[in-house]
């Protein structure tokens, strides 16, 4: 075409050539539509390590949130409330990513994960999470026994996350989501390092 402009075609042919290869405007008075929104690729691996992670991040959420009323000594209640404000902030995070994909979204406050399979739908808990009878022998606990059983609690809890980071980095596909990847890269470097932090206040605290 540009070389057929240059070897002297009419100037009227010339702009009405150059109108059709210009590329639609979104706003004007210009008639071409604007481009359609890029299609979201949706990989299993990362909708599944989402959603479980939401009960997950609440459950800690939870039995963090009773560090004060259970009279944690000073260094665990700051640390269960760093958790509180971070792992909040967290779900927040992907409560939002699963909504923008029109995926089913579960409350901030899940204790269970749904998970679909064939046309059954099967509540269970995350890999570290407690079940009814620790969650119970947790919030009846005061002083030091609460702050043994909490970072005992809490040490499992941060490891079962790092168990479903590891599964999700396993699973083909995933990584290629750029908020999945930081976020999950994210849990598995802070967790890690909590636990170490954990372990180390845990040894302070004397058995009973």
């Amino acid at each position: 075409m540009i070389a057929n402009l240059r070897h002297g075609a009419p100037l009227g042919l010339a702009v009405l050539l150059f109108a059709a290869c210009a590329p639609a405007t979104r706003g004007g008075s210009g008639t071409g539509q604007a481009p359609a929104p890029a299609v979201r690729t949706v990989n299993d691996a990362d909708v599944e390590f989402m959603s479980g992670m939401i009960p997950h991040h609440a459950q800690a959420v939870l039995i963090a949130g009773w560090a004060e009323s259970h009279g944690a000594r000073r260094d665990v209640l700051v640390f269960c409330q760093r958790i509180v404000v971070g792992q909040r902030d967290e779900i927040g995070l992907m409560q939002r990513w699963l909504a923008e994909r029109g995926l089913d979204v579960p409350a901030a406050d899940a204790t269970t994960h749904k998970m679909k399979m064939g046309d059954m739908i099967h509540e269970m808990i995350m890999p570290g999470m407690l079940n009814a009878e620790q969650l119970a022998e947790l919030d009846k606990s005061r002083g030091s026994d609460f702050d043994r059983l909490l970072l005992k609690a809490m040490i499992g809890h941060h490891l079962g996350a790092i168990e479903m980071v590891n599964k999700l980095q396993a699973s083909a596909g995933s990584g290629n989501d750029d908020i999945v990847y930081r976020f999950s890269s994210d849990v598995y470097a802070d967790q890690s390092t909590e636990v170490e932090r954990m372990t180390k206040i845990l040894a302070t605290i004397p058995e009973k």
